[in-house]
């Protein structure tokens, strides 16, 4: 009788813990971003510096131009070689107001990081340009941007920013291209194959959060 007790026992305590590593999980799943479905006819906003611009290839080999052709919808390359987050913030308002996107794909700090400008500026900057973006209802990507040295991974800055507004993040595509030569036109920009790997990451991640 005791043997019986101590089997049913440690199987119903098993079923507890299997049900509640479920919950763990479906609570897990259910909490990550989503984004809302892009029309076939709706536009994105790819906005940012020379990543996102495209310096070390063509225009046709950007990643802007590569996500376009992947994804079937029509992606504008907003990128400035040069900029800060702070002539993002400047630039946003206008750029948000002429194009009218459905999503925006946001890529900047890398150039703050390579100046040495104050992190908190930084994250002060892309902070408010978060913030704009949701004040228009616009859906929102972040792409995480490495500290341009060696074996630097994504700044934790992104992850954080991410988790505070509710965004889709895609964390690490830039850091694993930028530690490989064969996917780097220089040492802080990506050749084509590079930028087609940002696309194809950040492809995977729209379809992951619903939008295509």
């Amino acid at each position: 009788m005791t043997s019986n007790r101590m089997r049913y026992s440690l199987a119903a305590r098993l079923g507890f813990l299997g049900i509640l590593l479920a919950c763990l999980v479906l609570s897990g799943c259910a909490d990550k971003p989503k984004l809302p479905r892009l029309g076939s006819d709706a536009s994105i906003l790819a906005f940012g510096d020379s990543l996102t611009y495209g310096t070390g290839a063509s225009e046709q080999e950007s990643y802007p131009a590569v996500l376009a052709s992947i994804t079937g919808r029509k992606v504008i390359n907003a990128g400035v070689p040069g900029e800060t987050s702070s002539g993002g913030l400047a630039r946003l308002p206008r750029v948000l107001e002429d194009s009218k996107p459905a999503l925006v794909i946001l890529c900047l700090g890398g150039n703050d990081f390579l100046r040495k400008l104050d992190p908190q500026q930084t994250r002060a900057n892309l902070e408010r340009m978060i913030s704009m973006v949701q004040a228009n209802r616009i859906p929102l990507v972040l792409v995480a941007v490495p500290q341009f040295r060696l074996f630097s991974s994504s700044d934790p800055l992104y992850e954080e920013l991410a988790e505070k507004y509710r965004l889709p993040l895609e964390n690490e595509v830039l850091a694993d291209v930028l530690h490989d030569q064969d996917l780097k036109s220089d040492p802080i920009h990506p050749n084509a194959p590079g930028y087609r790997q940002m696309a194809e990451a950040l492809a995977a991640l729209l379809k992951k959060s619903g939008a295509i």
